[in-house]
C-alpha cells in the first residue's frame, strides 16, 4: 500500500502547491477561526478542495481528516484515512514568508504508512513510505544519531523550555524555531536539526506526515510521555510530540516533567 499511495501523495502535493502559490499570501482573504484557533485564508480552502477532489477520487474508500474540513465520524470506521493540513504555517503564508507546507499523510489502522510534505516556495518535497525510507527531492534522508549535548540543535517554541516542564531544569541545547510543525519534523528527518518537541496537545494533521519522515529517516518519534503515536482518533489530537535521533529522543523524554500545557 505505501508503494502505491506514495506517488499519489507526491503528485497531489505538487498540484496543491500550484494552487497555493496562485494566491499572494499577504493579500489573500483571511479571517480568524472561532475559539482563538488561528487564522485561515481562501488559499487554505482552495488547497483543501483540490486535495480532497484529487485524493478521494483516487481512493474513494479512504476516510478523510483535514484541518479545513468539518470532521465526520465516518472516518473512524475506515481502515485507512487521509490526514491533511492544506497549509501548515498559515501565519507565515499570510505574512508573505516561505516557511509553510502542504502536509499529506495516509494512516492505516492508526499507523502512518505514506507521507508527503511540500514547501513550494523553498522547492522542498519530503516523502516517505513504510519500509521505503524518507527522501527530500528524491535524495535519501538520515536523522542524526548523536547523544544530547549543549550543541544539539532542537526545534521548539520558547515556552517549551520553561523550567516548569522539566524534572530538574531545561536541558542545555541550542533552541531553534520554524513556523510549521510539519517542516520542523521534516528538518529532523533531514538531519539539519537533531530534534524537535512540542508539549501542548497537537492536532493530528500537523504531525501525521512528518512523523513518518522522521521514523523512515531512522529517528524516533513519540508523544511527550514516550508512548507511540496513533492516528485517526475520535478527538484528533495527541499528547505533544518529541522527535529526534534515538539517543537525543530518549534523553528529552527522560528529562521531561509531569504533563503541563506549553
Amino acid at each position: 500500500m505505501p508503494a502505491t499511495d506514495l506517488p499519489l501523495l507526491i503528485d497531489a502535493a505538487r498540484i496543491a502547491g500550484r494552487v497555493a502559490t496562485s494566491f499572494a499570501g499577504p493579500t489573500a482573504v483571511r479571517w480568524d477561526k472561532p475559539g482563538d484557533a488561528g487564522p485561515v485564508t481562501e488559499a487554505d480552502l482552495a488547497v483543501n478542495e483540490v486535495l480532497e477532489r484529487t485524493l478521494r477520487l483516487a481512493r474513494p474508500d479512504y476516510g478523510w481528516l483535514s484541518e479545513e474540513t468539518e470532521d465526520d465520524a465516518a472516518r473512524l470506521s475506515a481502515d485507512t484515512v487521509f490526514i491533511i493540513d492544506p497549509i501548515d504555517g498559515t501565519r507565515s503564508f499570510v505574512e508573505g514568508g516561505r516557511t509553510w507546507a502542504i502536509s499529506i499523510g495516509v494512516a492505516h489502522q492508526g499507523i502512518v504508512t505514506a507521507a508527503a510534505i511540500y514547501l513550494p516556495l523553498r522547492d522542498k518535497l519530503y516523502a516517505a513510505g513504510t519500509g521505503l525510507g524518507a527522501t527530500l527531492n528524491g535524495a535519501p534522508l538520515l536523522a542524526t544519531r548523536g547523544a544530547m549535548t549543549p550543541g544539539s540543535k532542537v526545534l521548539a517554541a520558547r515556552p517549551t523550555f520553561d523550567s516548569k516542564h522539566w524534572r530538574d531544569t531545561a536541558p542545555s541545547v541550542e533552541r531553534h524555531y520554524r513556523p510549521s510543525l510539519a517542516y520542523r519534523l521534516s528538518l529532523v528527518g533531514e538531519g539539519k536539526f537533531d530534534g524537535m518537541l512540542t508539549l501542548r496537545p497537537t492536532w493530528e494533521w500537523d504531525i501525521a506526515a512528518g512523523s513518518l519522515i522522521v521514523a523512515e529517516a531512522g529517528g524516533t518519534i513519540t508523544d511527550r510521555t514516550g508512548a507511540p503515536l496513533r492516528f485517526n482518533n475520535a478527538h484528533p489530537a495527541l499528547n505533544g510530540v518529541v522527535a529526534g535521533g534515538p539517543g537525543l529522543h530518549r534523553a528529552l523524554v527522560g528529562e521531561l516533567g509531569p504533563d503541563h500545557s506549553a
